[in-house]
């Protein structure tokens, strides 16, 4: 199993009513087919680390990932949610043991933004991002 979180807060200015929209699509996204299980809402982690938010989903493996990375509902989530986004950290984590797992699922999300450069000029426009 694939873990992947993503830790975020909002723009500055961003309405309570575009930050409600961001969560009902990101748990869209975590309940797709491709997911095992998924959650969005509010980090509970250092709040001096300034993250508000955060997203958590389960996938079964690299097949369910790429099912994940290319689902029309994750892509259109991500063209409503980058906008609203002022930071983004992600943690990925796996049972599988596999040494090469985490260049493997790298290059495919760097496939995904290849294949969608419109969208990857967009994620660039998140002010700061670590993946």
């Amino acid at each position: 199993m694939i873990v992947h979180m993503l830790r975020f807060s909002f723009k500055d200015g961003t309405s309570d009513a575009d930050k409600e929209k961001v969560l009902a699509l990101m748990r869209r996204t975590a309940s797709m087919p491709s997911t095992l299980f998924g959650t969005a809402g509010q980090d509970l982690g250092d709040p001096a680390a300034g993250y508000t938010h955060a997203y958590c989903v389960g996938i079964e493996d690299l097949a369910a990932l790429e099912r994940y990375l290319y689902d029309p509902v994750n892509i259109d989530g991500e063209w409503q949610i980058f906008p609203h986004l002022g930071r983004l950290a992600g943690v990925r984590l796996s049972d599988d043991l596999d040494p090469g797992l985490s260049e493997k699922i790298t290059a495919m999300a760097r496939k995904k933004f290849e294949d969608y450069p419109e969208l990857g000029a967009l994620m660039a426009t998140i002010p700061e991002v670590r993946l």
